[in-house]
This record gives C-alpha cells, sequence and structure tokens, in this order.
C-alpha cells in the first residue's frame, strides 16, 4: 500500500512543469494556502480538488483519490489481532446475551472474556471445538449445533452439574413412564415431574432458550451413571411439552448420543421421518406410544376420522386417561387436522413446571460457582 502523501506527487507534477504553488492555486482558483497544506498532507484531497488537480496536470480524478485513499488507509493502519480475537469469540458463542442471562462475567478486556468463555464450554483454547455428547430436539435440519443452541447445552450442563439426584438405575426406567403417564392427564399435575425423574436419577433442567436457539429439549450424560434431561418450554403447549419430554426419555432409556432432530411442532411424523436417523425415528415412535398406544390412536382414527369433533376428542381423552390436547396434538402431526384446529385444548403448562423445577430464565437466573 502507497504511504507516500498526495502532496508528494502535485510536487512532481509542479517539478515537471516548472510551477510554483502559488501558480497552480491561481490556476485551479483556490487560495495559496490551501495548495501549501495539500502539498504538506495537513489537508486531505476531496473530490471537487481531485477534479481540479486532473484538470491542470491533465489526469484523472480517479488517480488522486486513490493517491488519498490509499495514504489515509496507511497511516490509520492498526494492529488487527485483538479485532482478530475478539471476532473469534463472537463467532464462538452469543455473548452479549450470555453475559445479560449471567452465564458469563461481563468484561471489556479480550484475555477475561476468553477465559470466560473457555470456562463455560470446558475447553483449554478457543481454538479448540466445544462438544457435548447430547441428543437434542431442534427445529433446522442441519447437522451441526449453532453457536445459540451449544450455549444453551452447556448451560443445561452446567446447571445439572450443581444438582443432587439419587442414584440412576436404568432397570427401572420404564417404571417411570407409568408415572409419568399419570401426570399427563391434568395442566396442574405437571410439576410432579421432576421428581419423578430425579427420583430415578435423571437430573432435570428447564434453560429459557437464547435468542434465535431453536431447541425443544437434550438428553445429555455427565457421565456413564448421571443423565440429564434439559428443556425450554419454547412451545408453551401441553402437547409440546410431553412430546418432547418423552422423545428426549427416549434418548436416555437407549443411551442415544449427539443426533440431531427436528421439531415436530409444525411438521407431519410422515415428512420428518424420511430425513431422521433410526435413533431419532425410534425415539418420536416411542415418544408418541408412551403417551398414547399407536394402536389405540390409529383405532380412534379409523372409527371417528376425518370428523373429529371436540367431544370425541375429550371422551377419547378420558378413555385414555390423558389431556385432550396431547391427543389434538398427535392427529395434527398425523396430519388428521390442521394446526389452527381445536387450539383451545393446547393448554399452557410452562407456569406450572416453572414454578417446581430448576428454571434459569424469564427473569431468573440461577448462581453458579
Amino acid at each position: 500500500m502507497d504511504k507516500r502523501k498526495p502532496g508528494e506527487y502535485i510536487r512532481e507534477e509542479l517539478s515537471k512543469r516548472k510551477w510554483s504553488q502559488r501558480e497552480l492555486a491561481h490556476i485551479i482558483g483556490r487560495p495559496y494556502q490551501m495548495v501549501n497544506e495539500l502539498i504538506q498532507g495537513k489537508r486531505a484531497i476531496l473530490p471537487d480538488m481531485a477534479i481540479a488537480l486532473a484538470t491542470a496536470f491533465r489526469t484523472s480524478p480517479d488517480i488522486w483519490m486513490q493517491r488519498e485513499y490509499e495514504y489515509q488507509l496507511a497511516k490509520a493502519s492498526t494492529d488487527s489481532a485483538p479485532i482478530k480475537r475478539r471476532c473469534k469469540l463472537f463467532e464462538l458463542a452469543p455473548i452479549k446475551e450470555m453475559e445479560r442471562r449471567q452465564w458469563i462475567r461481563p468484561t471489556n478486556k479480550v484475555d477475561e472474556l476468553e477465559a470466560e468463555l473457555c470456562k463455560f464450554f470446558e475447553i483449554n483454547s478457543i481454538d479448540d471445538t466445544p462438544t457435548i455428547g447430547a441428543a437434542t430436539r431442534k427445529s433446522d435440519n442441519g447437522n451441526e449445533l449453532t453457536s445459540s443452541q451449544c450455549a444453551w447445552c452447556f448451560r443445561v450442563k452446567q446447571i445439572a452439574k450443581s444438582k443432587s439426584v439419587a442414584k440412576y438405575d436404568e432397570n427401572i426406567i420404564k417404571s417411570c413412564f407409568s408415572s409419568l403417564r399419570k401426570i399427563a392427564a391434568y395442566p396442574q399435575e405437571i410439576y410432579k415431574v421432576p421428581n419423578v425423574l430425579e427420583s430415578i436419577g435423571i437430573r432435570f433442567v428447564i434453560v429459557e432458550p437464547l435468542q434465535s436457539c431453536k431447541v425443544d429439549g437434550v438428553a445429555i450424560w455427565l457421565d456413564d451413571s448421571s443423565p440429564v434431561i434439559g428443556m425450554s418450554c419454547r412451545y408453551d403447549r401441553i402437547d409440546s411439552f410431553w412430546f418432547t419430554l418423552c422423545h428426549e426419555l427416549s434418548h436416555i432409556r437407549h443411551r442415544d448420543e449427539s443426533p440431531l432432530d427436528s421439531d415436530l411442532s409444525n411438521k407431519s411424523i410422515d415428512s420428518i421421518m424420511t430425513i431422521k436417523s433410526v435413533m431419532e425415528r425410534r425415539a418420536n415412535e416411542e415418544a408418541a406410544d408412551m403417551l398414547i398406544p399407536k394402536e389405540e390412536l390409529e383405532s380412534f382414527i379409523k372409527r371417528i376420522g376425518p370428523l373429529y369433533s371436540k367431544d370425541a376428542i375429550i371422551q377419547f381423552a378420558h378413555r385414555m386417561k390423558i389431556h385432550p390436547g396431547i391427543i389434538v396434538g398427535q392427529l395434527q402431526n398425523r396430519e388428521e387436522i390442521g394446526y389452527k384446529a381445536n387450539r383451545e385444548m393446547l393448554s399452557k403448562v410452562k407456569k406450572y413446571i416453572t414454578s417446581f423445577a430448576t428454571t434459569d430464565g424469564w427473569g431468573n437466573s440461577i448462581k453458579l460457582n
């Protein structure tokens, strides 16, 4: 990059023509002081001056603007290393939102920020890739977690580590299915979920999603005997909550690790099954079956469909001893009814579960050592 002052080129042009600075000032109709300041580099060449110089020296205005640009850029050059480091840090995580949520300590110092992120993501250097063994329900079909999704998962893991629960026994996990199934009939009973899970050694954590973080649930293992289920309650609906919970329980039951699967809230089961792995299809099918046995739902569809009245759904729900909103959700996923149908049955549950579960978000921040 040219570090010469544009004024040096003006001197060269004057020397070629044996003109003085005063003569140039007279030719271009500018004050002598202005010309002198241009030559000394005390004044920048603006577009009107570039045109005047180009006319006087029979050159192009672009040449003078380019010389001024390169000189100013060279003069303003600075060490870009700190900028590159900050850029890498901000690519790694949604820093400002993590600071706002008190997940990391706010700081303007690059070294301190890097140390905070390394601690949060359990890595030695920002050049390392954060890894987390997880089976995560997410809404896009990408194979990798976004920075926000990764941060959310690590927050779940971080909080789960601080919890004390019973020893995990995978031989009795099936027994919790029936206990949970009884709770699924009433929205107000959902507060019992954490106790049921933690009584058999499954840590349960709710973390409000970060902005643009399309994750509903995650199943991770702190070690071989410490499973964790994290949920976001992104959709405050009874059907979404229970399907997500049962989906993650399936991953825990089979000790699945690291698949990504799409949210089922706005897509049909058939369309999702075509792109999901065997592991994810199994989790979807087991989640649906935990709530409503497949043969029972299909029998109901054959008998009642396609005219699903509110009364018919409620009667079926009473027979299945489950909330009618869960039936509505499964009918929507099977595209038996539209997504606008019977939405009044999709009861909200977030207020019940977040009042009792370990919850980070919605104005509540968990302080960790």
